[in-house]
């Protein structure tokens, strides 16, 4: 079977286009504002919260589901594969952990980082794999994609792009 286009063109349809996230502090376009949904984010709290296209939100949370995907049930790529998807996009790997399913092989597990997480399930006898990378902070969660993508050779790719945390009219910050 032919080989899916880049999942970055993928993104694109899906609302995964990669966007760097705005600096915090006093160049924020948001840093002036001091009441409603807004307000308190131009104090200098450490929560790692993320302030782009203005709006304000705790992390970056794709859904990725890779199909015709191989080497899905190999334990020691998929940890390589995590941990270079943790690297390239910039996060700190706290701890590993990664389950080997028998008979069929599949891998179940998670990442866990200081940003937050990468977890996956793997279904090798259908070549799917689901997988959570989930990031705050300066971490780029859409860096991993291409890793994952390269990692596995999927035949197809969706990811969704969810901002966990929003703050708006709502909620507070």
């Amino acid at each position: 079977m032919a080989k899916a286009a880049s999942l970055f063109q993928l993104g694109m349809d899906l609302g995964c286009e990669p966007r760097k996230a705005q600096a915090e502090g006093p160049t924020s376009e948001l840093s002036n504002v001091t009441t409603g949904p807004w307000r308190g984010v131009e104090d200098d709290r450490k929560d790692h919260f993320i302030a782009r296209d203005g709006k304000l939100f705790a992390g970056t949370h794709l859904i990725v589901d890779l199909w015709g995907a191989s080497r899905l049930d190999e334990l020691a790529h998929v940890r390589e594969t995590l941990i270079e998807a943790v690297r390239v996009a910039g996060a700190t790997l706290l701890h590993i952990h990664l389950h080997h399913f028998t008979p069929n092989g599949g891998i179940s597990g998670v990442a866990v980082l200081a940003e937050s997480h990468i977890s996956i399930h793997t279904w090798p006898e259908r070549g799917y794999a689901a997988l959570d990378v989930f990031m705050c902070g300066d971490a780029e969660p859409l860096k991993a994609i291409p890793v994952l993508e390269r990692a596995f050779t999927p035949e197809s790719v969706t990811c969704d792009e969810l901002l966990r945390g929003e703050v708006g009219p709502h909620a507070e910050p």
